[in-house]
C-alpha cells in the first residue's frame, strides 16, 4: 500500500502539506491541491484512518443503549439512528442492556473511555458513568442524547412525543365513544414515560367526571403482563368495557385474555394500544392505538447528537407530533347506540 511519503515525493511537497491537502484544503493553493490530489489519485492512496482518529480523538462510532431489543418498537427507531449516522459519516455500536444498571455503567463507560464520540440511551435512566460526564461539562455540550423517555430534571437532550396528551387523546377517543368504565394498563412507573401518560390519562378521567371508574393495573410493556392486567380487570365484578394499555404489545396480551374469557371485541370490550408497531394493524381485530413517529425519534437523536460533537451550541429537546389511529378493536360500549364519529385517523400534536 502506499503511503503519506510517497504521495509527498511524487508531488514535490512535504508530508506535512500532504496532510493539509486531505484534511484542510481551503487553506492549500490551489495549484498544489492539484498535484497532491493526482498523485493521491494515480498511487491509490489512502490515509490511514486509526492515525487520524488518534490525531483527531474521534472514532467516528456512535454508541446506542436499548432496554429491550426484543421490543419492536425499537426496531423503526434503530432503523432512522443508522440510517442517520451512516450518511453522516458514523458507525453505529449496539448495546442491548436488558434492563441491568450495571451493562448500563459498562456501556457508558465505553464513552469515558473514547471508544465512541457519543452515546444515545433509549431508557429511563442515565447511567452514573454519563452522568459524571454530564456534570463536568458546560450545559449541553456532554455528547449524550436520549430518545423517547423525556425528563427535564436529566439535563440531557431528548426527542419524544408529549405522552401524556397522547394518552389523554387515546381516553378522549374512548369517552366520544360512551365508555365510561374504562381499566389502564401502565407500564412501569419508574419510567418518566409510563408516569406522563398515567397523567395525562387521569387527567381525562377527571375532566370527564369519571375518576371512580378508573381502573389502574400496572405492567412492564410485556404481553404477559398485558395478558395477567387483563385477567385482573376482567374477573371484577364491574369489569371495565374498554382498557387502554401504555403499548401495543400489553394490549395484544389483553386481546388474548378476552379471546380466552369468550369476549368479543370491539362488541364487549374496546382495547387501545400504544405506539403503533408494524403488527397492529395485522391483529384480529385490527388495534386501535397511539402511532409513535419511530423512525423519525431515531433520526432526530442523531441529529441532536451530531449537533453537539460538531459544536454548535447546546440543542434543545425536540417533541414530535403523534397520531390517533382508530380501527377495528374499539366501538360503543355493549348495550349502547352512542352515535359516535370514527374517522379512520385523527391526527393530534
Amino acid at each position: 500500500m502506499p503511503n503519506i511519503y510517497e504521495v509527498a515525493r511524487r508531488a514535490g511537497v512535504s508530508t506535512a502539506t500532504v496532510s493539509r491537502v486531505l484534511s484542510q484544503p481551503a487553506v492549500v493553493a490551489p495549484d498544489t491541491r492539484r498535484r497532491v490530489m493526482a498523485a493521491v489519485e494515480r498511487l491509490g492512496y489512502t490515509p490511514n484512518a486509526s492515525a487520524t482518529n488518534l490525531r483527531t480523538l474521534r472514532t467516528r462510532k456512535l454508541l446506542v443503549t436499548v432496554p429491550d431489543i426484543s421490543n419492536p418498537f425499537f426496531s423503526l427507531i434503530l432503523q432512522g439512528i443508522e440510517d442517520t449516522a451512516q450518511r453522516a459519516g458514523y458507525s453505529v455500536l449496539l448495546g442491548d442492556t436488558q434492563h441491568d444498571e450495571q451493562r448500563e455503567e459498562r456501556y457508558a463507560l465505553m464513552l469515558r473511555r473514547k471508544e465512541a464520540d457519543g452515546l444515545i440511551f433509549l431508557g429511563h435512566r442515565v447511567p452514573e458513568e454519563a452522568a459524571a460526564l454530564v456534570r463536568t461539562l458546560p450545559p449541553g455540550r456532554a455528547p449524550i442524547v436520549n430518545g423517547c423517555e423525556f425528563s427535564p430534571r436529566l439535563g440531557i437532550p431528548s426527542v419524544h412525543i408529549d405522552n401524556a396528551t397522547a394518552a389523554s387523546d387515546a381516553m378522549d377517543h374512548l369517552y366520544r365513544l360512551g365508555h365510561r368504565r374504562i381499566g389502564i394498563v401502565t407500564g412501569p412507573l419508574v419510567s418518566p414515560l409510563s408516569r406522563d401518560r398515567l397523567h395525562g390519562a387521569t387527567a381525562r378521567a377527571k375532566k370527564a367526571g369519571a375518576e371512580r371508574d378508573f381502573i389502574v393495573m400496572n405492567g412492564d410493556f410485556s404481553i404477559e403482563s398485558g395478558a395477567v392486567a387483563g385477567e385482573r380487570l376482567l374477573e371484577r365484578k364491574h369489569p371495565p368495557t374498554a382498557i387502554f394499555c401504555f403499548n401495543d404489545e400489553m394490549a395484544m396480551g389483553v386481546l388474548e385474555t378476552a379471546r380466552r374469557r369468550k369476549l368479543r371485541v370491539p362488541d364487549d370490550l374496546s382495547i387501545v394500544g400504544f405506539d403503533d408497531i408494524r403488527f397492529a394493524r395485522y391483529l384480529d381485530p385490527p388495534l386501535t392505538t397511539i402511532a409513535q413517529p419511530m423512525r423519525q425519534i431515531g433520526e432526530g437523536t442523531v441529529k441532536l447528537l451530531l449537533q453537539i460533537l460538531q459544536g454548535e451550541g447546546a440543542p434543545e429537546s425536540v417533541t414530535l407530533p403523534h397520531v390517533v389511529v382508530v380501527r377495528s378493536s374499539t366501538a360503543p360500549p355493549p348495550g349502547t347506540r352512542a352515535a359516535a364519529t370514527r374517522p379512520r385517523r385523527s391526527r393530534r400534536s
